[in-house]
């Protein structure tokens, strides 16, 4: 093999390489920084988000603006009803994912399943009532009558709302955000467990890259491709759902 040939093999197999590895640089920076996936387990948000769907979360939407991620990204506050996916703020901590009803500073109350906010009613056509889990006449108001709780309540949560009640009103405090499912009689949100402290928030899901309908088996288990494979993956996909933007 001549000098010249030598060469070219290995200025090919240094631009290959060099193209390979900048590759996996901009894919590590992305799940790191931009983008996550995540997977719907439950009815909660129904009907906008189904179990099975599966989502690719935008990370860094809600990132600080003070150097707490790359620059020249469009950053922005979290927004009342915002669909946003964050740590559930008992342990094991696990993902969550719900709709942004009450912002720091508002009063925020519901009657008979009717959300007020600073006293006017909150316009929601994206929720649900449907009999479920957490089906209950006590759940339609809230906060709930002095020395009354929800069945599930979190005892911290009972202690904090306390001080957090002013009449029939929560005020919500400075970095806190209330939340709800869509769906909700079959939603464990912060009616039950309290409110999402603003480092929690993990991201705001942008769409729906693939959705698999897990209906009569809860929420996904074990491995999908197992479920998947051979007919049961066109069987079973939501094509109408696919690319969908998740609002």
């Amino acid at each position: 093999m001549s000098d010249e040939k030598q060469d070219k093999g290995i200025s090919l197999l240094r631009e290959y390489t060099d193209s390979l590895l900048v590759t996996v640089i901009l894919a590590l920076f992305g799940i790191t920084f931009l983008v996550q996936a995540f997977k719907i387990p439950s009815q909660s948000m129904e009907e906008t988000l189904l179990v099975g769907d599966h989502l690719l979360v935008n990370k860094f939407v809600f990132a600080d603006t003070n150097g707490g991620g790359p620059p020249l990204l469009p950053y922005r506050d979290v927004r009342r009803g915002d669909i946003i996916v964050f740590k559930y703020p008992f342990p094991p901590h696990q993902h969550f994912v719900k709709r942004v009803i009450g912002l720091p500073g508002d009063r925020l109350r519901i009657v008979e399943r009717q959300v007020y906010i600073n006293g006017g009613p909150l316009p929601e056509p994206y929720k649900i009532h449907r009999a479920g889990a957490y089906s209950s006449s006590v759940a339609d108001d809230f906060p709930p009558p002095e020395g009354t709780y929800y069945f599930r309540m979190e005892s911290s949560w009972r202690e904090q709302l306390e001080i957090l009640r002013q009449g029939d009103e929560l005020v919500i405090p400075r970095g806190k955000y209330f939340v709800m499912g869509d769906n909700r009689d079959n939603s464990q949100d912060s009616r039950y467990w309290g409110l999402v402290d603003r480092d929690n928030i993990i991201g705001r899901p942008l769409l729906i890259y693939w959705s698999f309908d897990a209906s009569g088996r809860g929420a996904l288990a074990g491995d999908d491709r197992r479920h998947a494979g051979g007919n049961g993956f066109f069987a079973r996909t939501r094509w109408n759902r696919l690319l969908r933007l998740v609002r």
